[in-house]
């Protein structure tokens, strides 16, 4: 059965800008959450988490991770305990806080890192990279640091 024509109507240009934001979000976040699980079983919020972590000299508190991720305080605890259960992640102590929980990606985590960015870039290509050119992703920078400017949580 051959698929109807729907359309958004006459939605105004902003609201078809937000759906096409929402629409480009979800679209590329689950394309790339299927090449990191096949290729990695690595789901996209524990690669979220390791993005954070692998370029950090020094290991970050659970609390700052939840702050930057779009995960909530309690998956990041989840994530931590699969990542660490599977090698990838230490976790400490701050040495001023004994309650505080600092998080590390191990060597294999870095390693485990690198493969699955290469899946992440491989997988965003043909739908993303190779679509926009430079002036394209200055534009969306330069969207998306207006829109964190004005962050509402």
């Amino acid at each position: 059965m051959p698929r109807a024509d729907i359309n958004l109507g006459d939605l105004a240009a902003r609201d078809h800008a937000f759906y096409g934001l929402v629409w480009a979000g979800t679209t590329l976040t689950a394309r790339v959450d299927r090449a990191l699980v096949r290729a990695h079983d690595l789901p996209l919020s524990w690669f979220e988490v390791m993005l954070w972590l692998h370029s950090q000299s020094e290991p970050v508190a659970a609390s700052d991770l939840g702050a930057k991720t779009l995960l909530s305080r309690s998956q990041v605890s989840r994530v931590a305990d699969a990542l660490q259960a599977r090698g990838l992640i230490e976790r400490s102590t701050a040495p001023s806080d004994a309650r505080s929980v600092r998080i590390t990606l191990t060597p294999a985590g870095h390693e485990v890192f690198a493969a699955a960015d290469a899946t992440r870039r491989q997988a965003l290509a043909e739908v993303f990279n190779d679509l926009l050119d430079d002036d394209d992703i200055q534009s969306l920078e330069a969207v998306w640091q207006k829109l964190k400017q004005h962050r509402v949580d």
